[in-house]
């Protein structure tokens, strides 16, 4: 993996797919509070490490519960919307092959699943004291839940509170399908629209013989001829990606940013605001979601903003006046490391025949070749 990504690069790589693929909308109920923390003990620790870990984590956020109604789903209240969304977008895809039951028993085995922002254990019976599960906000209410037996993708799940959900886990952590799903949108990540059958399936077998270890299916998509000819062409990029990359460059010799708003504003125009995806699917990955002619003149004036207006990044707030800031000839400082050797003549040209450095970097930030990672 080093070969291909720096370590700390590929863990944040990871850490936004993730956090996309496990979608939640900040602006519902009082989900905004718990995103910090979804992200640093649900998403980042389980970035390359295993999948049903990964999973798992996720489903005990305060977050995810809340966005997807599970603390509404009590046992003869049955709310089917996160047992749904689990196995269509983040285990077993849409053609997983899964049924309407299914979804019905998975919800069942999902009632009791909340959140506790009380601090005390809940009120239940003394028989049921023993199965009380509480992990800092997350809370597993005996009382809710439904005891009946189930039958799971063609598997008879007993009655036993959260052993239930653990077994619910393993089984859709393990299923071939997710080995599938997941496979296909990390190469689609990675290599772009389409990417070729053969990678998935590599990607896939790794997947089930590592148990879903993500860094080893990472592996077999890097180490494959398919990777290696997709990388001439490179993915185009998305919103996030793209403000985040050209801030990046833009600013790596200055003082760190300190003023975040003007790069949280780009990701709003341009379609992309962090967190802020209603539906529970994420950002979509495909090129033709992000390069319309609309969008692109949104980038130019993104790039504009970012290469001519520097010290709006430097304003801590709107009284006091930012220190004076430069940014450099960015394709000529950036001449050694090798990052613009494939931009076209046309695009060189186009940056040469520029009037002033502002415009240069312009015109750079807003190139074709800059528009893919």
């Amino acid at each position: 993996l080093r070969a291909v990504y720096a370590p700390n690069q590929l863990q944040e790589q990871m850490t936004w797919f993730w956090m996309n693929h496990f979608n939640v909308y900040a602006n519902k109920s009082d989900i905004g509070t718990y995103i910090d923390q979804y992200e640093d003990r649900a998403i980042r620790p389980h970035a390359l490490g295993k999948f049903r870990d990964l999973l798992a984590a996720t489903l005990r956020s305060p977050a995810m519960l809340v966005y997807l109604d599970n603390t509404r789903n009590t046992a003869g209240h049955i709310n089917e919307n996160y047992a749904r969304e689990l196995m269509e977008l983040h285990t077993l895809g849409v053609k997983g092959g899964y049924t309407q039951t299914d979804v019905q028993e998975l919800a069942r085995i999902l009632t009791g699943l909340g959140v506790n922002t009380s601090g005390e254990p809940p009120r239940v019976k003394p028989a049921l004291r023993a199965q009380v599960v509480q992990d800092g906000l997350f809370l597993f209410n005996p009382a809710r839940h439904d005891y009946g037996e189930k039958r799971f993708l063609g598997r008879r799940i007993a009655g036993a509170g959260m052993a239930e959900v653990d077994q619910a886990v393993d089984m859709l952590a393990r299923h071939p399908a997710t080995a599938r799903h997941i496979s296909a949108k990390l190469a689609q990540f990675f290599m772009g629209d389409a990417p070729p059958d053969a990678a998935i399936a590599r990607m896939a077998r790794r997947f089930q013989e590592t148990d879903g270890d993500i860094a080893a299916t990472l592996e077999a998509l890097f180490r494959s001829p398919e990777f290696a000819q997709s990388l001439e062409k490179g993915v185009f990029k998305d919103p996030v990606h793209y403000v985040y990359s050209s801030l990046r460059l833009a600013y790596a010799g200055l003082p760190p940013i300190v003023n975040p708003r003007p790069g949280l504003a780009l990701l709003r125009r341009l379609g992309q605001p962090l967190n802020l995806r209603l539906t529970p699917d994420g950002y979509p990955l495909s090129q033709s979601d992000w390069s319309g002619s609309g969008q692109m003149t949104a980038r130019f004036e993104a790039a504009r903003a970012i290469a001519a207006a520097p010290a709006a990044f430097y304003r801590k707030n709107k009284n006091e006046a930012p220190e004076p800031v430069r940014l450099p000839d960015l394709l000529e400082a950036d001449a050694r490391s090798g990052l613009f050797t494939g931009l076209s003549s046309a695009t060189r040209q186009a940056i040469e025949s520029a009037r002033n450095p502002r415009d240069a970097n312009t015109y750079l930030l807003a190139s074709p070749e800059f528009m893919r990672r």
